[in-house]
């Protein structure tokens, strides 16, 4: 990186970042308060505000969203005149899955191999900090330019749609020219990338009941309607032979404009088994940003240690389903509903709820905006140009946001590039690109307001 005031002031804050992102992991700040504490989360949530407090933010509040978490807002005003700017990121964090299977636990974040593991390290924790050593370096070095709003979401993981709703009732509170997201990623490390698409997301909870109760299977098994067995073949309908998603209904044929994404390069990425074929048809980036993708994330089922020769009287699975751009989630949760209640086999009651839903996102890349970040980026990285691509994530707030502030330039950053390994197991952040990208934001936020 080219030697300039902000990059050096952004280089001796990494020690203190790496403080504050250790502090910040440590809140099991899961918005399943079934699960996990609330008091967990609403620790996060006064760090949060604590820490735009000492950067002399005003108007700083936690926000009680409607479905019962708390989103953190705050306001840095800029010289008479300047742009807005809204800075957003969520603390909420995925469940740890097996703590047992991660190297180090996943609330302390550990240094490793040069990156630094812990559950939110990436996913969005991170990108709280990132924002925050933005605008350290840019008040060291002149001040912040433009009128400044940070939010930072309290259940973006759980998609029950809390911070949206709350906007949608305060459409001022949020209003600015220009929106950074802080909680997309680079294509591969260092490589400095702009996500311009956004997959929408529907959660459909589905249950199959065939029996009263259980039934000895040596008794009965053979005639007896098995409810697990008849999930299974609902499950199995969604996909295609070679694995590709099959909705009565739905469209699974678009393709995708712009990064190519290499087969082999995506094989590494998501260290598929030597041997095991990937799923699906046509060009990867196709397959990740421009098509459905169903995902069945949890089947309610005896385990296999200390199962009982039964025949099961029901079973329950939730399923995710992620759509391109154009189309409607509201539309592909009917589609979806409709299929698994057509596929379920043997007159078996099958009953259906939607639980999370987000809309599908695209950007306009054509505005000052985004010229400012990739000049900004073209520092924060020498030798390389800004890319686009899509995402195959859901961040449902930025359809909402696109909505209630039509003119706003929407862009989306992040640290969240493949080795991140996010909602997996050793999520993990690389400090070098959580450096880099601080300085490109900071040198936006600077090159925005000139613009």
């Amino acid at each position: 990186m080219s030697s300039n005031p902000v990059a050096e002031t952004i280089a001796s804050l990494m020690p203190r970042a790496k403080d504050e992102l250790t502090e910040l992991v440590a809140f099991k700040s899961v918005a399943d308060f079934g699960q996990f504490p609330k008091s967990e989360s609403e620790g996060a949530a006064s760090w949060i505000a604590q820490a735009l407090l000492a950067e002399d933010f005003q108007d700083v509040a936690l926000l009680d969203t409607p479905d019962g978490t708390q989103s953190v807002y705050g306001y840095l005003p800029g010289p008479e005149g300047a742009k807005t700017v809204l800075l957003y990121a969520h603390y909420d964090v995925q469940p740890p899955l097996d703590e047992a299977g991660w190297t180090t636990p996943p609330f302390e974040l550990t240094e490793r191999d040069g990156r630094w593991y812990g559950r939110g390290a990436a996913d969005c924790k991170g990108g709280v900090i990132m924002h925050l050593l933005a605008l350290r370096a840019l008040r060291a070095n002149g001040g912040v330019p433009v009128h400044v709003k940070v939010i930072v979401e309290g259940s973006e993981e759980q998609g029950t749609g809390g911070l949206e709703r709350y906007a949608e009732e305060h459409p001022e509170l949020l209003s600015a020219d220009a929106i950074v997201i802080g909680d997309a990623g680079n294509f591969r490390v260092g490589l400095p990338t702009v996500t311009t698409t956004l997959r929408g997301m529907t959660l459909v909870r589905v249950r199959i009941d065939a029996l009263e109760g259980n039934l000895h299977s040596g008794q009965f098994g053979g005639a007896a309607p098995d409810a697990l067995a008849a999930l299974i073949r609902v499950l199995d309908s969604l996909r295609s032979e070679d694995g590709s998603t099959t909705v009565d209904g739905l469209m699974g044929d678009s393709g995708w404009e712009g990064l190519r994404y290499d087969e082999e390069q995506f094989r590494k990425d998501a260290k598929v088994i030597d041997g095991v074929e990937l799923i699906g048809s046509g060009p990867v980036a196709d397959r990740l940003w421009g098509r459905p993708a169903v995902t069945v994330l949890g089947i309610d089922c005896p385990p296999v240690v200390g199962a009982t020769p039964s025949v099961q009287a029901s079973a329950r699975a939730l399923i995710s389903l992620r759509v391109p751009p154009g189309v409607e989630a509201a539309e592909a949760t009917k589609l979806l509903q409709a299929h698994l209640e057509t596929h379920t086999p043997w007159g078996a009651r099958v009953q259906t709820e939607q639980i999370g839903q987000g809309q599908a996102f695209r950007a306009d890349p054509s505005g000052a905006a985004y010229s400012a970040m990739a000049e900004a980026m073209a520092v924060a990285y020498p030798g390389q140009e800004m890319q686009y691509a899509g995402q195959g994530g859901s961040i449902p707030l930025c359809s909402t946001l696109a909505s209630l502030y039509p003119q706003a330039e929407i862009l989306l950053i992040g640290l969240s590039e493949p080795e991140a390994q996010i909602h997996a197991l050793d999520e993990s952040v690389c400090p070098q690109e959580l450096e880099r990208l601080s300085v490109a934001e900071a040198l936006f936020l600077r090159n925005y307001a000139a613009s």
